[in-house]
Formats: structure tokens, sequence, C-alpha cells
């Protein structure tokens, strides 16, 4: 049975912030990613600009993983290991 990961919790939760650009402000061009806490494997995406502030996308290790190289791939970009 899979795991709904939108009912899982994120209290406690240790966010690793990725900025750029920061066009508008100090804040403006984050997101945050964590590990959901119990729950090996399943991460967390926020959107610290105010317009999205609260919006989080979740998904697992697989999809992030094939989030972040079809991304680079998309962008002509290497991944080194």
């Amino acid at each position: 049975m899979e795991v709904n990961l939108y009912q899982l919790p994120t209290d406690g939760a240790k966010f690793e912030r990725f900025c750029g650009g920061n066009l508008g402000g100090e804040h403006e061009t984050c997101f945050s990613l964590a590990q959901i806490p119990g729950a090996t494997g399943s991460f967390v995406i926020r959107d610290e600009k105010p317009e999205g502030a609260g919006q989080e996308l979740r998904g697992t290790t697989t999809e992030l993983d094939a989030l972040v190289l079809g991304y680079a791939r998309m962008r002509g970009l290497t991944i080194a290991s």
C-alpha cells in the first residue's frame, strides 16, 4: 500500500534553502527542500516566494531524481557524480 505523502506531518523537518537571483528581495527566489521525518525516501519542497508561500510539492527519491535529471537534460546541464 502506498503512503499519501501529503498526509505525513513535516514537524521537525530540516529544510535546506536553494536561492537564485534574489531579484525581488532576500526570499523572493527561494525554494526549500527537506526529507519528511520518519518517511524514508520522501521529500517536501516548499515555495518561499510571497505568492507561493505555504505551497508544497511532495515526492519520493525516485520522483525527485527523475525531476532533477529531466531538468538537467532539458537545460543541457551535466551532473557530476
